[in-house]
Order: structure tokens, then C-alpha cells, then sequence
């Protein structure tokens, strides 16, 4: 547990988004990816990769986790071993893994402009693979993001104190 002092953040209220159910749900998910972005960015080393529970999460971890996550959903990539993408590599930095995230909200974004009906599945790089609809997809990941945004809250705090969305 960590000694320093406290750190407190303002919290960011939640978006104000347009009112069709594509601008709500696309409105929260970017606002729940700026929150878990801004929670591991400037967490210090080691302790960004240091297991705060004994399942071993770890605050890094969830950020490349979410990455991936983003990618498979979104970008259609394949993930065989989702147990290890809980891991970033010993040679990314916390800000290598925050801007290769951003980078994939950003790509994943690039995709959604292109989904006129949530209904529809969303477009895959290879064809013939299945794809959920855009509006699964993205109340998926709203959960998804939230849940771990909310464990990426717990263990900043432990590490050094910072709270605050």
C-alpha cells in the first residue's frame, strides 16, 4: 500500500452526447477510454506492472488487455491466448501502451464512422469470418472498458495515491 499522499483528481462528468443511440453509446465508450488512458498514463514503473491483488492484475496489464480487446472486437484481429494479453511486454513503457492505445481507439473510431446501422455487423478485414453487430460490440465494450476502468481506479490509487476520473 502505498505511503504518499493522496492525489486527488477532479472526476470529469459524464459526456453530454446527441440523442440518437449510436452518438449515447459511442459518446460513453470514448468517454470510458479517456478515463482508463488517463488513469495508467504517468503511472510510475515499476509499480504500473506490479500485481496490486493476488489474481495479478496489474495496471498496465488492463490497459494492454483493453488494447486488445479493442482490436479483436473492432479491427477483427484474432486473440489465442487471452490470459496473457493481462501482460504488457517487459520492453513497453507505460507511455508505449497508452499511445498504442489511443492509437487502436482511433483505428476502432475509423471503423465506426463507417457503421451507419447498429444493427449490421461490423465489417471484418477477412472475409467470410463472423462479426457482431456494431450495437453489440459497443455495449460490450462500454461493459468491458467500465469494469476495467473501475479495477484501474483501485490499484492507481494503491500504487500512488491518485484518484479521481
Amino acid at each position: 500500500m502505498s505511503t504518499t499522499p493522496r492525489r486527488a483528481r477532479r472526476d470529469t462528468s459524464p459526456p453530454r452526447t446527441g440523442n440518437t443511440e449510436a452518438e449515447v453509446l459511442r459518446g460513453f465508450l470514448d468517454y470510458l477510454r479517456h478515463s482508463i488512458a488517463a488513469k495508467v498514463e504517468g503511472a510510475p514503473e515499476p509499480a504500473v506492472r506490479t500485481a496490486g491483488v493476488p489474481s495479478g492484475t496489474n495496471l498496465l496489464g488492463l490497459l494492454n488487455h483493453l488494447d486488445r480487446v479493442e482490436r479483436a472486437t473492432f479491427l477483427g484481429e484474432l486473440v489465442t491466448d487471452w490470459q496473457s494479453t493481462f501482460h504488457a511486454a517487459p520492453a513497453d513503457s507505460v507511455a508505449d501502451v497508452v499511445a498504442r492505445y489511443r492509437e487502436t481507439v482511433e483505428r476502432a473510431n475509423d471503423v465506426l464512422d463507417g457503421c451507419a446501422d447498429l444493427g449490421a455487423p461490423l465489417p471484418r478485414p477477412r472475409p467470410n469470418t463472423s462479426a457482431p453487430s456494431v450495437r453489440w460490440a459497443l455495449t460490450h465494450l462500454i461493459e468491458e472498458t467500465g469494469r476495467h476502468a473501475g479495477h484501474a481506479d483501485i490499484l492507481r490509487e494503491l500504487i500512488d495515491g491518485a484518484t479521481g476520473r
